[in-house]
């Protein structure tokens, strides 16, 4: 165990022994720090820990006292899993989406990689290419599953890391979302619960409101990820279907699942009989030397459709994804020739011709490179000028950071506010069926860190002083 998990468990032992009564305050971080001797820093991932376990609360100048529910018993509910019978959150997603539109707007609010960092030129040169030399059966040659050649270079990408994944197994699909979507609609019917991080990707809850399915959120640790004895639990007790996760990367925490957590994961599944739809749309933006496998790498039943994407890295208007669907992959191309007939076939063969003939590792290596210095640039930024009682989550890899306000905001708030300024972010509303991170929002940090963004952060910072101010009158 690390550190901060040590510190975690003593003191979850401590309020059990009846040590920490209920409602009490705990050492302030920094005498936690002291009585340890482990770092401020420590101490507060310790605490958050406890917090996303239902175990202590934090309040605004009162530090952290432990949680009304800290001593659950069989007849209390599980504070670890939020069932919602209905989703209610797409009207709320456009209206902010729609908002942060605006011309000269500080973007931190989308999820799209800075479109500068995208090497355009030669994607452009690639779609020339494939243009001028289309055949005139392309349309019937790249009808579901997709261009075979793009397949092809795909599952060679899945055979670098040692997957064993055939082309006939993958579908090319209009982009992640879609290769996420039409996975959802394969292995569900209306009515059926699915399982999702706690917060999670507004896509999918709101691909759960769309086919009229009912979420069974996960409570999600910031670093740690999906609290996968919750899962079990909600396995075990409610009749899911499919669980919507994402293992690397995630959005909008930025976390990345450890190996061993992939590998219960995917046993899991298995030993339940639910397909997991696996959203890997960020797994090629590592910081580090090598690439984190999917939880599909783990899997040797079928129950893992694979998602992603060429979104992220390359040109975000191209929208072209994939799924490696497994067996699930004929019924993927009939759904999908229901509905799009079939993906751009100019994009898939620019994109094929690209991967072929350019050197995209070179690209990745760049723009993984660019996006970590601006990350980590982004986050010392806030950190300097953030007022107290804000944390940042900077998880290592991605290009998101989540930053989270004293209980008691609003960053729905907060939003229209910045919206004044010209500047955009996604408040965490958006990210949930319930109102647990309301005083949270996603930023997005792949910006360089130049003379109009420092003022816009600058600008984003004082109107978060501004907020808390109010919200504690």
């Amino acid at each position: 165990m690390s550190k901060y998990q040590q510190l975690s468990e003593q003191i979850k032992q401590q309020i059990q022994a009846g040590i920490w009564h209920v409602g009490e305050k705990l050492p302030s971080l920094r005498k936690q720090a002291a009585y340890s001797g482990l770092s401020v820093m420590t101490v507060l991932q310790a605490y958050q820990l406890l917090e996303s376990q239902g175990w202590i609360v934090s309040q605004s100048r009162s530090g952290y006292r432990v949680a009304p529910h800290a001593e659950l018993d069989d007849n209390k509910p599980d504070s670890a899993i939020h069932p919602a019978e209905s989703v209610d959150i797409n009207d709320y997603i456009f209206d902010v989406l729609q908002a942060s539109r605006s011309p000269g707007m500080a973007s931190y609010g989308h999820a799209y990689v800075d479109p500068l960092l995208a090497p355009r030129h030669q994607v452009n040169r690639s779609l020339t290419t494939a243009v001028r030399f289309m055949s005139i059966h392309s349309v019937v040659d790249n009808l579901p599953p997709g261009n075979a050649q793009l397949r092809h270079l795909i599952a060679q990408r899945y055979a670098a890391q040692g997957m064993q994944v055939s082309p006939d197994e993958i579908v090319i699909t209009a982009g992640g979302l879609d290769a996420l979507n039409l996975s959802l609609r394969a292995v569900t019917q209306a009515g059926d619960w699915v399982a999702v991080e706690s917060p999670a990707f507004y896509g999918a809850l709101q691909a759960l409101e769309n086919r009229g399915l009912k979420a069974m959120a996960i409570r999600t640790h910031p670093t740690e990820g999906i609290d996968l004895d919750a899962l079990e639990r909600a396995l075990q007790t409610h009749p899911i279907r499919a669980c919507w996760l994402m293992s690397n990367h995630q959005n909008p925490l930025g976390y990345s699942l450890s190996d061993a957590k992939k590998a219960r994961l995917a046993e899991l599944v298995k030993r339940y009989q639910v397909y997991l739809i696996e959203d890997d749309v960020y797994g090629e933006l590592y910081d580090g030397e090598h690439k984190p496998h999917p939880t599909k790498a783990f899997d040797n039943s079928g129950h893992v459709l694979h998602c992603s994407s060429f979104s992220k890295t390359l040109v975000d208007a191209f929208r072209l994804g994939w799924v490696a669907a497994g067996d699930q992959a004929q019924k993927l191309q009939k759904l999908q020739l229901m509905s799009t007939v079939t993906t751009s076939v100019p994009i898939q063969l620019a994109v094929a011709h690209y991967l072929h003939n350019r050197n995209y590792e070179h690209h990745l290596k760049q723009l993984r490179r660019t996006l970590a210095e601006r990350k980590k640039a982004t986050y010392q930024f806030l950190i300097a000028h953030l007022p107290q009682g804000v944390s940042v989550i900077n998880s290592q890899g991605g290009y998101f950071l989540w930053i989270t306000l004293p209980k008691g905001s609003d960053t729905t708030a907060l939003y229209h506010l910045a919206l004044k300024h010209h500047i955009s972010i996604a408040p965490g509303n958006m990210f949930a069926t319930h109102a647990q991170f309301a005083h949270c929002f996603r930023l997005n940090a792949s910006y360089p860190l130049d003379h109009s963004h420092k003022n816009a952060l600058a600008t984003l910072c004082n109107l978060i002083a501004q907020h808390i101010k109010k919200a504690e009158r």
